[in-house]
C-alpha cells in the first residue's frame, strides 16, 4: 500500500501538480494507513520560520497559530525537530517542556502527543517538518515510524521540485537589471485585481535617452537602477514593476494609499541626485495615474493610464496627471486627425498655400510662407488648425513635411520661370523633421529638380521645437542647416520658455513676433514695450523682423514707427492658393531694385552700411 502511495505522488510532482495539492493528498493517503493520526506538512524559509503547507485533518486555526513561528530547541515538536535537525517525540505534550507555549493550542486541537521528523534537502539542508498528531498520549509505533521514513523522500522531491519552479517564475517575472518584476509578471498581476478599488500608476524617466547619447549606456543603466530603486522604496509593499525600457508601473490598493500621494513621493525619491557611472544625473520622472471604477475593465484602466502619462510627457514633463475623460478626447481628435492627413497624403489632396510677407511701408510683398492645406473628396479645402494635431505624430508630420517641400519646389519653380518677382518662401518644420537624417538633403533634391536656388528657401522653426531639446539634437541640426547657406526663422517668438536664450545658443537669421504681441500693441499697452524691446535686441545681434497677425492699419502704423518695416497678417492677405498668390505677386512682389533700397533702410536702422541685395530682405 506505501508503494501506491510513492506512486500516487511521484505522478502528481511529475505532472507538476500543486504542491499544496500534491502534499494534502500525501496526509490523506497516510491518514487512511495509519488510523487514529492526523498529519501536517510544515515548511521552513530561509529566515528560519515554519509556515503551513498541508494539514487537511488539522483545525485550520491551529495551522494558521503555527504560521511565521521561529524555530528553536523548545518550540513544540516541529520547531524543535527542524532546530535540532532530528526525529522529536513527544508522547505527552502536557508535560513535554517543549510544549510548554504551545500547550493550549495542542489541547484546543485535541493533540496529546506528536511525533516530527525534519524534511532534508538533496544538499543536506533542512526543508520543512512532517508530524504525527495523536489523540493519546503514546509514541509511534514501528509501523508509522516506518510509513513516515519512507514519505519523508516524497516530500523532499516535491518540495525541491516546487524550489525550482518558484526560481524558474522568478528568474522569468524579475527584470534582469532592476530587480523589479518584469512586465510579464505586470500582465499576470493585472489578471488577478479586483473590479475597482484600485489604480494604475505609470512612470517613465525624463530624458534617459540624452544620458544614454551624452554618458553612454552603462551611465543610463546606472541612472534606470537607481530610479527602480526609488520607485520601489517608495511604493513600499505595493506591487512594482519595470514594463519597458525606461517605463515603470506600481499597482495600488486604493484602501493602502492615495495613488497621487505615492506618485508625490515618487517623484521627491527620484530627483534626488544619482550617480551615473562617472557623472551626476538629476532625474525626473514623468507619472500618468488612472483610477478603476465598477464596471471598468482591467484593460480600459490600462489604457487610461497610458493616455495620462502620454498627455503628461507632452506637456508637463516631470509631473503628474490623472486621466480624465477629456483626454481620451483629445486622443480621439488626434487619431481622427492622424487619419485624415494619411488619407489625403496617399490620394495628393494636400497642397502649399501661401501668405504673403510684405514691407510695411510700400506694401511690396518680399516673400511668402507656406502653409498646409487639405482638399477634401468634394473639394472643401481644410486649413492646418483643423489637423494640427496629426502634425504631433512624428511619421505623419516627417511625411507632410516632404510632401510640403514638393509642392512648394514645384510652385516656386513655375513662379521663377514666368519671371514673377520673388525672393523667398517660408517652410516650416517641425520637430520630427530634425530626427530624419535626409534634411536638408531632401530641400535640396526637391529644388534642385525644380531649379529653383536654395537661398530662396527660409526654414522656420516655432520656439516649442527647441523645449525638451537638452541633448542640443535641434540646436546642432540648425547650425548645420546655416552653415549650409540656407537661412532659418524662429517662427512664433516669445511665446516659448527661454527665447532670448534661443537666440544666443542658436543663432538664426529671422525672428517672427508672435501675433499674441502685436495683437496687444497700442500707444500705452505693455505689449508695445515688449515688441520694442524685440526690435531692439534684433538689431543689436543683425536679426531681421516679422511682425506676425497683423489685421489693422493701426498695428502696421505702429510696428513702422519702432522700426519693424516687414509684417504679415489679414491687414494685408490671408493664405491663397498658388494661382492666386501667382498673380499677387505679379502685381505687388518687390523689385530686385526696390531689394538693395530696402537694405539700405535696414541697415541705417542698425546704424550700419552697405548692402547684400542677393541675400534678399528676409
Amino acid at each position: 500500500m506505501l508503494i501506491e502511495v510513492q506512486n500516487s505522488i511521484l505522478r502528481m510532482v511529475a505532472q507538476g501538480d500543486d504542491l499544496e495539492a500534491t502534499l494534502a493528498t500525501l496526509c490523506r493517503q497516510l491518514e487512511s494507513l495509519l488510523p487514529g493520526t492526523r498529519t501536517s506538512i510544515l515548511t521552513l524559509d530561509s529566515h528560519g520560520l515554519l509556515h503551513p503547507c498541508a494539514a487537511p485533518s488539522l483545525p485550520k486555526a491551529y495551522s494558521a497559530a503555527l504560521d511565521g513561528i521561529l524555530i528553536g530547541p523548545s518550540v513544540g515538536s516541529c520547531g524543535s525537530a527542524a532546530y535540532l535537525q532530528r526525529v522529536v517525540v513527544v508522547d505527552d505534550i502536557e508535560s513535554d517542556p517543549r510544549w510548554a507555549a504551545f500547550k493550549g493550542l495542542a489541547e484546543a486541537a485535541g493533540f496529546k502527543a506528536c511525533y516530527s521528523s525534519p524534511i532534508f534537502g538533496s544538499r543536506g539542508l533542512v526543508l520543512g517538518t512532517f508530524a504525527l498528531y495523536f489523540d493519546e498520549a503514546r509514541g509511534p509505533t514501528a509501523l508509522e515510524q516506518s510509513v513516515v521514513e519512507g514519505c519523508l523522500p516524497l516530500c523532499m522531491i516535491a518540495l525541491e521540485r516546487h524550489e525550482r519552479y518558484l526560481e524558474r517564475e522568478r528568474l522569468a517575472y524579475t527584470d534582469a537589471l532592476t530587480g523589479l518584476t518584469n512586465r510579464a509578471k505586470y500582465n499576470k498581476d493585472l489578471k488577478t485585481v479586483p473590479c475597482s478599488g484600485w489604480s494604475l500608476v505609470l512612470i517613465d524617466i525624463d530624458n534617459l535617452k540624452s544620458v544614454n547619447d551624452t554618458f553612454g549606456h552603462a551611465a543610463g543603466d546606472d541612472l534606470i537602477t537607481a530610479v527602480a530603486a526609488r520607485i520601489a522604496n517608495a511604493a513600499s509593499t505595493l506591487r512594482s514593476y519595470r514594463i519597458g525600457g525606461d517605463e515603470f508601473a506600481v499597482i495600488v490598493d486604493d484602501t493602502d494609499i492615495d495613488p497621487a500621494d505615492l506618485a508625490e513621493c515618487i517623484g521627491r525619491k527620484v530627483s534626488l541626485p544619482a550617480t551615473c557611472g562617472e557623472h551626476t544625473a538629476f532625474p525626473t520622472v514623468t507619472i500618468g495615474i488612472a483610477h478603476s471604477r465598477a464596471g471598468l475593465k482591467v484593460a480600459e484602466v490600462r489604457q487610461n493610464a497610458d493616455i495620462a502619462l502620454y498627455h503628461a510627457k507632452e506637456g508637463m514633463r516631470g509631473g503628474v496627471l490623472i486621466f480624465n475623460a477629456a483626454l481620451t478626447t483629445a486622443i480621439s481628435r488626434r487619431v481622427e486627425a492622424i487619419h485624415k492627413v494619411a488619407a489625403a497624403l496617399k490620394d495628393n489632396r494636400v497642397e502649399a498655400w501661401y501668405q504673403p510677407i510684405v514691407r510695411i511701408d510700400t506694401g511690396d510683398i518680399v516673400g511668402v510662407e507656406a502653409l498646409a492645406r487639405i482638399r477634401t473628396l468634394d473639394g472643401v479645402i481644410v486649413p492646418a488648425a483643423e489637423f494640427f494635431e496629426a502634425t504631433k505624430d512624428a511619421q505623419v508630420a516627417a511625411a507632410l513635411t516632404r510632401r510640403m517641400i514638393e509642392c512648394i519646389a514645384r510652385d516656386v519653380g513655375g513662379w521663377l520661370r514666368l519671371g514673377i518677382p520673388f525672393q523667398h518662401v517660408g517652410i516650416n518644420l517641425s520637430a520630427a523633421d530634425f530626427s530624419c537624417t535626409d534634411l536638408p538633403e531632401s530641400l535640396e533634391s526637391a529644388f534642385r529638380q525644380e531649379g529653383v536656388p536654395l537661398h530662396h528657401a527660409v526654414l522656420e522653426v516655432t520656439e516649442s521645437v527647441y523645449l525638451g531639446d537638452r541633448d542640443r539634437r535641434v540646436a546642432k541640426k540648425i547650425a548645420s542647416l546655416r552653415a549650409s547657406g540656407l537661412r532659418v526663422a524662429l517662427d512664433d517668438f516669445g511665446t516659448g520658455f527661454a527665447s532670448l536664450t534661443h537666440l544666443i545658443t542658436v543663432p538664426v537669421d529671422i525672428i517672427k513676433i508672435d501675433k499674441s504681441f502685436t495683437d496687444l500693441l497700442g500707444p500705452n499697452d505693455p505689449g508695445t514695450s515688449i515688441v520694442e524691446g524685440i526690435l531692439h535686441i534684433a538689431k543689436c545681434l543683425g536679426i531681421r523682423v516679422v511682425a506676425e497677425g497683423i489685421e489693422t492699419r493701426e498695428q502696421a502704423k505702429l510696428l513702422l514707427e519702432r522700426g519693424c518695416v516687414l509684417g504679415q497678417g489679414y491687414y494685408y492677405s490671408k493664405a491663397l492658393p498658388p494661382g492666386q498668390i501667382c498673380e499677387l505677386l505679379r502685381e505687388r512682389g518687390q523689385r530686385l531694385d526696390k531689394v538693395s533700397a530696402l537694405n539700405d533702410t535696414l541697415n541705417r536702422l542698425r546704424g550700419q552700411s552697405g548692402s547684400n541685395p542677393e541675400r534678399g530682405v528676409a
